[in-house]
């Protein structure tokens, strides 16, 4: 049988393919990135990062783009492919993300590292980096993940309180300018109204979810799902009884944390205790 022929020269790789498709979206109607960002309400920074494939954005996004191009669910299916793509996240990973994205609020514990949501490209690179990924590989897995910041952005953005063990504010990483950038973006992103950032003390002691970092998702019907992970495997809970169990470890080391305002006081602590690299 000969070899299919592609119909079009386009991208086979759901990533690419969806970045291609918003540039040709925008260039045939002859915008510029500023005057489509007039248009349809976010920061032009965002639709560069789009279509070069440095990021892929929310749902929300997708479908106002299917809504101003008037391609009804195209870019949304295009979103949802390239979320799905086994080369952007493992397997088990990628049911969670398409629930984070339509997530009404996030909960998380950080046990060992930051969330996700919460790292910077530095950040990201070393524990991918440690994670086995190299090249070309890893400098997807780094856009993917820190891509994902943008679930935090904007009016729409969902809550999120984010509960970190001591621990991890104590292990920096081998670069320590980019620790230090790690550690003013926690900073910040705890002055925001939707982001709640708690420090769990060690001092605290032995708690219900020693060695597993885990991630709630309230969901537009009202379930709670959750997701937990370690150094070796993740998986998605969505049995009742056993978020139910998690969400009591969790709530109990709630009451154990930090306030926010002490939280932001002891990462600024963290942050003054960095040393500053020698002048050149």
């Amino acid at each position: 049988m000969p070899a299919r022929k592609a119909i079009t020269g386009r991208s086979q790789e759901p990533r690419k393919r969806y970045a291609e498709e918003l540039r040709r979206l925008r260039t045939a109607r002859g915008l510029s990135l500023r005057a489509l960002a007039d248009a349809v309400g976010w920061d032009p920074s965002l639709f560069m990062k789009l279509e070069s494939g440095k990021t892929l954005g929310s749902p929300e996004v997708a479908e106002a783009l299917d809504e101003f191009y008037g391609t009804p669910g195209l870019l949304l299916a295009l979103w949802e492919l390239a979320v799905g793509d086994p080369t952007q996240f493992k397997e088990q990973y990628r049911r969670y993300m398409l629930l984070e994205a339509e997530a009404v609020s996030l909960w998380h514990f950080g046990v060992s590292i930051l969330p996700g949501l919460l790292q910077v490209d530095a950040y990201a690179r070393e524990v991918l980096t440690l994670g086995g990924y190299r090249g070309k590989e890893l400098d997807q897995q780094v856009a993917a993940r820190t891509g994902r910041r943008i679930l935090l952005e904007g009016e729409d953005a969902p809550p999120f309180r984010a509960l970190i063990a001591e621990t991890v504010l104590r292990t920096p990483l081998r670069d320590l300018a980019a620790w230090r950038e790690q550690l003013d973006y926690l900073l910040e992103a705890s002055e925001c109204p939707d982001l709640t950032l708690q420090v769990l003390p060690d001092s605290s002691g032995l708690h219900g979810l020693v060695g597993t970092a885990v991630m709630f998702l309230r969901l537009t019907d009202g379930t709670t799902v959750a997701y937990t992970e370690n150094a070796y495997r993740g998986e998605l809970i969505e049995e009742n009884a056993g978020v139910e169990r998690l969400q009591r470890a969790y709530d109990a080391m709630r009451d154990q944390a930090l306030n926010p305002a002490e939280s932001r006081k002891f990462i600024l602590r963290m942050l003054e205790e960095v040393p500053c690299e020698p002048s050149t």
